[in-house]
């Protein structure tokens, strides 16, 4: 059996600053921000031209937050509310060797690396290649999505619990030009980021959840089907 060795050529700076609710798929969250920092070794200032051309760019990673988990041929996808289907018909990250490939937009090439929105990244991601994506090779307009595309994709509504944490939230977005931290925190919260076990209502788990964005905890609660967003945490507040 041939084995590879791989060493990664940069790390991601994200928005996201552990694993909870980082979006599961690529693209769901627009103005999910991200810094793909390349290390020197690599030569960003020269490996990177070229990709400014590019309005889209694969990464392929490393789920670093999820080595020590075991192997199953069969996963339960949270689309699947708890239903099994093959590890490679899926995009888990618990896979036999931890990669992930994920297409995310470029919206700027510096000669340090690449600042990207859309990405499923939790901070921290190693990278182990980048490679432009082909709309003239890679755009399929024939192709089919599998269980995937027949599973509903439902849309959480997203409120705020008071014009005051609206308020607190914008304030502290404007530490983050470069994207729109209503629309980053929107968007993150109608996906539903809560594991399955925390959305089966009869086991009286906790009501109140949170996510953590740059220096930020954002908690909200569900009710009658929407997320309230109900309180702004930050460091300098703990």
């Amino acid at each position: 059996m041939n084995e590879l060795t791989l060493t990664s050529v940069a790390t991601i700076e994200s928005c996201y600053r552990d694993r909870f609710a980082v979006p599961r798929q690529p693209l769901l969250v627009e103005q999910a921000w991200s810094f793909i920092r390349l290390h020197p070794k690599v030569q960003p200032e020269l490996s990177l031209q070229g990709l400014e051309g590019y309005s889209h760019v694969w990464v392929i990673f490393g789920f670093h937050l999820n080595q020590g988990s075991r192997f199953h041929a069969k996963v339960h996808p949270p689309r699947l509310e708890g239903e099994s289907i093959g590890l490679f018909a899926t995009r888990t990250p618990h896979r036999p060797n931890p990669l992930g490939l994920s297409l995310v937009k470029i919206k700027k090439v510096t000669k340090e690396g690449l600042e990207v929105l859309g990405g499923d990244f939790a901070d921290g991601t190693p990278v182990y290649d980048l490679k432009p994506y082909l709309p003239e090779v890679e755009s399929i307009s024939e192709a089919t999505g599998g269980w995937s595309a027949k599973v509903e994709k439902p849309r959480w509504k997203v409120e705020y619990g008071s014009p005051e944490i609206k308020q607190q939230i914008i304030n502290w977005g404007r530490s983050f030009p470069e994207i729109n931290i209503l629309s980053l925190i929107t968007q993150t919260l109608e996906q539903d980021p809560r594991p399955l076990v925390y959305r089966d209502s009869s086991k009286n788990y906790k009501d109140t959840h949170a996510f953590r964005l740059f220096n930020g905890d954002i908690h909200f609660r569900e009710s009658s089907g929407v997320f309230v967003i109900c309180d702004l945490r930050l460091d300098e507040d703990k």
